[in-house]
C-alpha cells in the first residue's frame, strides 16, 4: 500500500502545488482504486470515495485523510504531466518483471479514443500508442500522439526510452519503417515487421520469392488448423535465412529472415485467404514465425479491455491531460489485475474481480498486496 502511494509521490505537475487538503499522490491513488473497482470515470470514483465506509478504508489503509470534491479531484489529475506518469507506470513494470527472463514479445499499436474525434476542444483526434508484453498480457509503456499519422515517430521515441534488450519487438506494417528496425536493433532487441505496401518494391520480391514451388522446398514450413464453431482456420508458415539475393537487404539493419504466413479461412459463407509477409532480424522457424505473428495482435486485447470494462471511447474529458493519465491509470488496474491473476493462479474473470474489489475492501486490499 505505502508503495502505491510512493509510486504517485515522484510525479511531475504543470503548476507548483502544496497539496493542501489532498496532495497529488492521494488522488491519483484515490483514481487508481476506483479504477482497480471497475469504475468508468472520475464521477463515478469520486462518488465511491465518498461513501462513509470507502472514506474510513483510505484513512486507515492509505492515511488519506479527506477525499477532495468532484471538481478538485478532477483538478488534480488534470495537473499531472502525462510524461511524468509515464514514467512511473515504467518503473512499476520493471520492478516487476522476472529477473532471470527479458525474452518478451512487445507488440506495438496505437488505439484512438473515439470520443475525442467528435469534441470540438480536440482539433484532432487523441491516439495512444502502446508498447505490451504479450507473454504477460499486461502495458509495458504508452506515448500519446494528435493522430494516427504521427504514429510512427511516436513508436521509434518509445523504443528508445524503453529497455527492449533481448526482446522481439513486433508491429504491423506502419512501423516497416528502416529507422525502426536500427532503433531496435540498437537496443539490442530482435524485430519482426509485416511488409505490405508502404514498402512494395520489398513486398514484391518476397512475395515471388515465397510463392516459388520450387523454392518452397527449401523453406522451413509449418501448418496448423483451428476450429472455432462453423469456422475452420489454416496458418501456414514459410521461413528461410536465404537472402542473400534480396536486394537493399543491408538497408535494412540486422536483417536475417523473411517469412510470410497464408491463412485460410474457411465457412458457411465459402472460403477466403490471405498472405502475410514478414522480415525479421532473428532466426525463425516456421513456427516462432507463426507465435510471434500472433502475439502482434494480442494488444488489441488490451485495447478492447478499456473499452469494455471502462467505455474509454466514451469519455468526454475534454481536457488532454485528464484523457491521457486516465488512460495510463486504467492499464495499470488492468495491470494489476493480470499481475494478480498470475499471482494467486486466480480463475476468475477481471469483470468479477473488480466486482469483488467494489463490493468488498478486503478483496481491494488482497489484490494491492500482491502487487
Amino acid at each position: 500500500m505505502d508503495r502505491l502511494i510512493e509510486l504517485f509521490e515522484e510525479l511531475e505537475t504543470t503548476k507548483e502545488y502544496d497539496g493542501y487538503f489532498c496532495s497529488v499522490a492521494e488522488a491519483m491513488t484515490i483514481i487508481m482504486l476506483g479504477s482497480i473497482c471497475g469504475l468508468k470515470n472520475v464521477s463515478q470514483i469520486h462518488q465511491w470515495a465518498s461513501n462513509e465506509k470507502i472514506k474510513e478504508f483510505l484513512k486507515e489503509k492509505f492515511q488519506i485523510k479527506r477525499v477532495p470534491c468532484y471538481y478538485w479531484l478532477l483538478c488534480l489529475l488534470k495537473l499531472v504531466k502525462p510524461d511524468s506518469l509515464n514514467k512511473c507506470f515504467i518503473k512499476w513494470m520493471e520492478s516487476i518483471l522476472p529477473k532471470e527472463s527479458k525474452n518478451f514479445t512487445i507488440a506495438l499499436d496505437g488505439k484512438t479514443i473515439r470520443s475525442t474525434t467528435k469534441m470540438d476542444c480536440y482539433k484532432t483526434s487523441l491516439h495512444i500508442v502502446s508498447a505490451y508484453l504479450s507473454e504477460l498480457g499486461m502495458t509495458f509503456a504508452q506515448k500519446s500522439v494528435s493522430d494516427k499519422s504521427n504514429e510512427i515517430p511516436a513508436v521509434q521515441e518509445l523504443l528508445n526510452e524503453l529497455n527492449i534488450k533481448g526482446c522481439m519487438v513486433v508491429a504491423d506494417d506502419l512501423h516497416c519503417q528502416k529507422e525502426t528496425a536500427e532503433i531496435v536493433i540498437k537496443g539490442k532487441a530482435d524485430y519482426l515487421l509485416c511488409v505490405k505496401e508502404n514498402q512494395p518494391n520489398l513486398k514484391k520480391e518476397i512475395e515471388d520469392y515465397i510463392k516459388d514451388k520450387t523454392l518452397q522446398k527449401s523453406m522451413n514450413v509449418i501448418s496448423k488448423t483451428e476450429k472455432n464453431r462453423e469456422r475452420k482456420e489454416r496458418r501456414t508458415a514459410y521461413t528461410t535465412n536465404d537472402i542473400k539475393w534480396l536486394e537493399n537487404r543491408k538497408d535494412w539493419s540486422g536483417l536475417v529472415c523473411i517469412g510470410a504466413i497464408h491463412t485460410e479461412f474457411e465457412s458457411k459463407k465459402g472460403k477466403t485467404s490471405q498472405w502475410h509477409y514478414y522480415i525479421s532480424s532473428r532466426f525463425l522457424t516456421a513456427e516462432e514465425l507463426l507465435y510471434h505473428a500472433r502475439k502482434e495482435w494480442s494488444v488489441e486485447t488490451m485495447h478492447w479491455l478499456l473499452d469494455v470494462h471502462f467505455e474509454e471511447d466514451f469519455c468526454r474529458a475534454e481536457d488532454k491531460n485528464v484523457q491521457q493519465n486516465l488512460n495510463m491509470l486504467r492499464k495499470l488496474a488492468l495491470n494489476m489485475i493480470k499481475q494478480y491473476k498470475s499471482t494467486t493462479k486466480s480463475k476468475k474473470a477481471i469483470s468479477k474481480i473488480m466486482f469483488d474489489c467494489l463490493l468488498d475492501c478486503t478483496s481491494l486490499l488482497n489484490l494491492i498486496y500482491e502487487n
